[in-house]
């Protein structure tokens, strides 16, 4: 599979391609905290004053789509090379968190199987006040060698 990979990323860096809004929603709090094993009331104790997401909430969010409808690879030869989540702001019940998508990064690495690419696609997440509340990067990777 050959792919220019500079005019890839000159062509799908930066443009956002995806939006989601979720309802965050008491009890996903608590179900999400107790899987992570969080123990701190204002995680696990719903009639906390302080009672919020874990901070890495918003990984577990997922948009429509995982790339631009053009985007000249095969996602069926990519695996999942994990996420980094960054929080700004407490996820509360009730708030509407809406996610924007776009690509962050693209680059070539060459692996033991051969050379790869690494696809950063980035969700903006903001809440119903327009805070941002969190930024969570997933790293794609697609190998470019044949198989």
């Amino acid at each position: 599979m050959e792919i220019d990979i500079p005019a890839v990323k000159k062509e799908h860096v930066g443009f956002e391609f995806d939006e989601a809004t979720f309802e965050i929603k008491t009890e996903k709090l608590l179900n999400y905290a107790k899987a992570c094993g969080e123990t701190e009331a204002r995680f696990v104790d719903s009639e906390s004053p302080d009672f919020r997401a874990v901070p890495n909430y918003a990984s577990n969010f997922h948009g429509r789509r995982n790339l631009p409808d053009n985007f000249p690879a095969d996602i069926r030869r990519s695996f999942d090379a994990g996420k980094c989540c960054e929080s700004f702001a407490a996820i509360r019940p009730g708030d509407t968190i809406t996610g924007r998508s776009h690509i962050h990064d693209i680059y070539e690495k060459t692996g033991r199987s051969g050379p790869m690419m690494f696809v950063v696609h980035r969700m903006e997440f903001t809440n119903q006040d327009d805070t941002k509340v969190a930024i969570v990067d997933w790293r794609l990777v697609m190998r470019l060698g044949e198989m």
